[in-house]
């Protein structure tokens, strides 16, 4: 989470834990389960990915998101890293929704330019079991930041991820990029506490940083959001802080030092309903529920 609260950077835990002991993802000096999919073929042209719609947090990154049947007038969701929250990282089984929050975002338009500030209501929903996501809702409508800034909202893919696929990590808190590709999936990936099901794992040269937490991950054939930035191994340790590891379906566990991860989205979509409400009972919603729930 280093990277996440490396602030930012590379791991979710390293990110988080490394900085403010509970914030993954948080920001520091700027340096870091389904089986494999075969690419599909390369369209002629790819969607070009730039910083418009994406927010910088205190100490991570993030950004505003839509799902494919929201409407203008919803409520807006900023999705960002479990390990971002504010209140520090959610424990390992903890989930947390509808918990009241006045967090600030600045916006970013497509040059990376602050725009505007938006304003949480509440956090719709965090974790960091299985994945590692938050989800802030807003006080302004997709409509509303539209019409006030002339900034879209990315839309959440509503697929799993494809290996081979190009990518691009966008930081709104470092106003940074970092373009590679899908070099795999992790069965399960596990960071100090926390363990994260069907991770993405990139090729090497998406070397994120702490303060990167948070950054929505960018399909270039969709120009979607495929999944949202979390962690990586910084030290070549074992399944520790910052230096998440991975294990297959056998419980063998290796370690990639210096490669850096994400975790999908996709999964998020079928728990989203009417007016972005989310509904963990949703049909097709396998997000993890609050304990007194399951």
């Amino acid at each position: 989470m280093g990277q996440k609260s490396r602030a930012v950077a590379g791991g979710l835990l390293a990110l988080a834990l490394a900085g403010a002991g509970a914030a993954p993802a948080v920001a520091g000096n700027g340096q870091g389960q389904g089986a494999d999919r075969a690419p599909t073929k390369a369209p002629a042209k790819t969607k070009a990915v730039d910083f418009a719609g994406t927010v910088a947090l205190s100490n991570c990154s993030g950004s505003v998101v839509r799902m494919p049947k929201s409407k203008a007038g919803d409520p807006a969701l900023v999705l960002t890293n479990g390990h971002c929250l504010e209140t520090g990282f959610p424990g390992a089984g903890e989930v947390i929704v509808d918990q009241p929050s006045t967090r600030t975002f600045k916006l970013l338009d497509a040059k990376a330019n602050d725009v505007a500030t938006l304003k949480a209501s509440k956090v719709s929903y965090t974790t960091m079991t299985d994945t590692d996501i938050t989800l802030y809702r807003l006080t302004q409508s997709y409509g509303d930041i539209t019409k006030k800034y002339g900034i879209k909202p990315l839309e959440l893919e509503d697929d799993h991820p494809v290996k081979g696929r190009a990518i691009t990590v966008v930081s709104g808190y470092w106003k940074k990029t970092y373009s590679c590709d899908i070099d795999g999936f992790v069965y399960r990936m596990k960071e100090g506490e926390w363990t994260w099901k069907d991770s993405v794992r990139y090729t090497p040269a998406c070397q994120t940083i702490g303060g990167t937490s948070g950054s929505p991950v960018i399909d270039h054939k969709t120009g979607k959001v495929t999944a949202v930035n979390n962690t990586g191994n910084e030290d070549g340790e074992r399944c520790t802080l910052n230096n998440p590891c991975e294990i297959d379906r056998k419980g063998r566990v290796t370690v990639r030092q210096g490669i850096n991860y994400a975790q999908q989205t996709y999964g998020i979509v079928p728990c989203v309903g009417k007016g972005s409400k989310i509904d963990l009972g949703r049909k097709g919603c396998k997000l993890p529920r609050p304990t007194a729930t399951r």
